[in-house]
């Protein structure tokens, strides 16, 4: 059962419509049905990204066009990086609005079901042995998602740490030059690794990561309480909380709108 239809209004339209012509062309004898406009299109995939249907199942009632048509739209845009480029954007303007806490970034990792397989999966040590996936994932000190890395859920998180530091776009939006390095960043023991704090170091990052064996660090949980509450956010997309396409590079699609669609929300509560 699915629930209302997400809707693309005016302000958000006037975000994504200037990256249009970014996406390579539809092919004139293509396959399936007729292309529907490029934003009733994204409307079905908001709604596929939400109640986590199946392509084949969007209702063409809402007029979206079929799921076909969708999703060749979602691999349009993925091809283009669009949702890519969406994220930078509100990123600038969060960081233009003051919203952006670079005075720490967070890092996590969680680990979601792959049902139909693919690359970047591997059998899940959380969830018996099942194949799945792992989302790695480093925010702001308020939250923002900055980079969201998937790999095979065997994969260990520290082996994560700098593609995720280096992974952060530059963002504009203050005077002087894009900013892509946090004062510092907070990790649990599973991170800990000299030679990872060494490279954080180089990079002028203070690391703030526990050790294992060692008593937390007094204040830990609090501080990346910012972390898990993201994760929360990102996983209310119920498409992202279970892995179904076999192409890494669509989810990590799905994953870039999702994290658009977050920091959107934290746009208009901080203009509102």
């Amino acid at each position: 059962m699915t629930t209302r239809p997400w809707i693309v209004d005016d302000d958000s339209w006037a975000l994504i419509e200037p990256l249009l012509p970014l996406l390579p062309l539809w092919p004139e004898r293509s396959p399936g049905p007729r292309p529907v406009p490029d934003r009733l299109c994204l409307q079905g995939i908001l709604h596929v990204l939400h109640n986590d249907i199946a392509w084949q199942l969007l209702p063409l009632e809402l007029g979206f066009g079929s799921g076909q048509t969708c999703w060749r739209q979602l691999d349009r845009c993925q091809q283009a990086g669009l949702f890519d480029r969406l994220h930078r954007i509100l990123l600038a303007d969060l960081n233009a609005a003051g919203e952006l806490d670079w005075s720490r970034a967070c890092m996590e990792g969680s680990h979601i079901r792959a049902k139909k397989g693919g690359a970047d999966t591997g059998p899940s040590p959380v969830d018996r042995r099942k194949t799945g996936s792992k989302h790695h994932l480093i925010c702001g000190g308020r939250g923002t998602p900055l980079k969201v890395v998937t790999t095979a859920a065997n994969v260990n998180d520290v082996t994560q740490t700098l593609a995720l530091v280096d992974g952060i776009p530059p963002v504009a939006g203050r005077p002087g030059r894009p900013r892509h390095r946090p004062d510092a960043l907070l990790g649990d023991n599973g991170y800990d690794s000299d030679a990872y704090r060494a490279e954080l170091r180089q990079r002028r990052i203070l690391p703030v990561i526990s050790r294992k064996g060692s008593p937390n660090i007094k204040g830990m949980g609090k501080l990346r309480y910012a972390v898990e509450q993201t994760f929360a956010l990102l996983h209310q997309c119920k498409r992202l909380a279970v892995r179904w396409e076999r192409r890494t590079e669509l989810h990590d699609a799905f994953v870039s709108l999702a994290c658009s669609l977050i920091c959107w929300r934290r746009l208009k509560k901080a203009h509102s």
